[in-house]
């Protein structure tokens, strides 16, 4: 019996384990029963989507960049080892004064800790480092930016997905509204105040619902599924359930000029390409170093053994202790053009950077042209389209009227269903858009 519990312990456990293995690999998430607000969509995203997980991992590996050109001001130190073997003999160290007495041999074994420290470089390392910090900002201001794409996204179409419902709630509406209509048309046939071929329209009409009815649903599963990969969550059987309205505010349209100058100083996208552009501009400095002689700081203390030496004098060791302090200078005299080609190199990517950075500004500054249109266009839309769907609603209303006292015809009822249609549709489509 303690054997089955011990290994029940060890079967629980070894699932947890792999519960929060798979979590850490990453893997995809199973969306909750729901039904989700749009915090709660928005909240969900950003902890899951891969995307943004994918930029946080680049914001750390920018940051791991920058640490690595820190750390080449600093001294680096190491253990050294080697062997070496001569053709004529040689002494095991230099001499250290008149008659001292050294071993001689060919094969020599050395291990050394060797301490190097850059003192001038042209300005090559400062300007790295610089660039580094630079890439690093640049790479924050990227994940925000990505943060920011990442809730409009949702945003959109979790506003998509409810004026979708509605849409499919119009449709319906209208479906249920054309078979009333067709049990009345066929009440008329049978006291002969209307013809066999009006009911034939209507027929048509509701077959050409039910398949325009049957494509919405289309695209809302569609979008669904959008919303949950935008989330970073696995659907199972049962669709994404959300919850929301649809609901109008009007605010005043601000001006226009305010909106670019807020839009330029405070977007991360463009602030981050201002950062690179800085950045190739340190790499253009760091790159014209290489014309600059380098100066370094260099010591090393260690032992030499020699093997089977040679020549052994009475007093003299096998292996002896040595260290050094050197200051070494280092003068580029001829090197092929390589440094003049990364200069060129450097400053070509410069220029590249700087006009990237312009064509987002242009870009920056037509779609804040764009969306300040977009909204006052869509107020006005939401507007004309309400005024629509009331105009429509009454216009159904009289023709149905007209039909049934025989003043009318089924065609002007099946207009006035269909315009109805259409302006609910317009309505709410117009509410999505003014919420994105």
């Amino acid at each position: 019996m303690k054997i089955v519990k011990a290994a029940m312990v060890l079967v629980v456990s070894w699932l947890l384990v792999s519960v929060s293995f798979a979590q850490d690999k990453g893997e995809v998430k199973v969306v909750p029963s729901g039904p989700f607000t749009l915090d709660e969509c928005v909240k969900t995203a950003l902890e899951n989507n891969p995307i943004l997980k994918a930029e946080e991992w680049e914001s750390t590996a920018a940051r791991a960049r920058m640490n690595q050109a820190r750390g080449k001001r600093w001294p680096s130190l190491s253990a050294v080892g080697g062997y070496k073997h001569y053709v004529d003999d040689q002494a095991l160290i230099p001499s250290r004064f008149n008659g001292d007495k050294r071993a001689f041999g060919d094969d020599f074994f050395s291990a050394d800790l060797v301490l190097s420290l850059p003192l001038f470089t042209g300005g090559r390392l400062v300007n790295e480092i610089k660039a580094a910090e630079l890439l690093r900002k640049s790479a924050e201001h990227q994940l925000a930016r990505t943060r920011e794409r990442l809730v409009f996204n949702v945003s959109s179409l979790f506003f998509s997905i409810l004026s979708q419902r509605y849409v499919i709630d119009s449709l319906r509406f209208s479906e249920r509204a054309l078979h009333e209509h067709l049990k009345k048309v066929d009440q008329l046939i049978s006291v002969h105040k209307a013809a066999q071929v009006d009911r034939l329209r209507t027929e048509v009409r509701i077959a050409d619902l039910e398949q325009t009815l049957s494509r919405e649903n289309n695209v809302l599963e569609i979008q669904r599924r959008a919303l949950a990969n935008t989330m970073g969550i696995k659907e199972t059987q049962n669709p994404l359930r959300i919850q929301g309205k649809l609901a109008h505010e009007e605010e005043a349209v601000p001006q226009l000029h305010p909106v670019i100058l807020q839009a330029l100083s405070e977007r991360d996208d463009y602030l981050g390409l201002r950062e690179v552009v800085e950045a190739q501009a340190k790499k253009v400095s760091a790159a014209r170093a290489g014309y600059w002689p380098t100066v370094t700081l260099q010591g090393s203390y260690g032992r030499r053994w020699v093997t089977n030496p040679t020549e052994t004098p009475p007093g003299a060791d096998e292996s002896e202790d040595v260290g050094q302090v050197a200051t070494l200078l280092n003068i580029p005299l001829f090197q092929g053009g390589q440094v003049r080609a990364r200069v060129h190199e450097e400053r070509a990517k410069l220029d590249a950077a700087r006009e990237r950075l312009r064509n987002l500004e242009l870009r920056i500054r037509l779609e804040v042209r764009t969306a300040l249109l977009n909204i006052g266009s869509a107020q006005e839309r939401i507007n004309a389209t309400e005024k629509a769907v009331e105009q429509a609603r009454e216009s159904l209303r009289i023709e149905q009227e007209k039909y049934q006292l025989g003043k009318g015809s089924i065609i002007d009822v099946l207009d006035a269903q269909s315009a109805l249609l259409n302006a609910q549709t317009n309505y709410y489509r117009s509410l999505a858009d003014y919420r994105t």
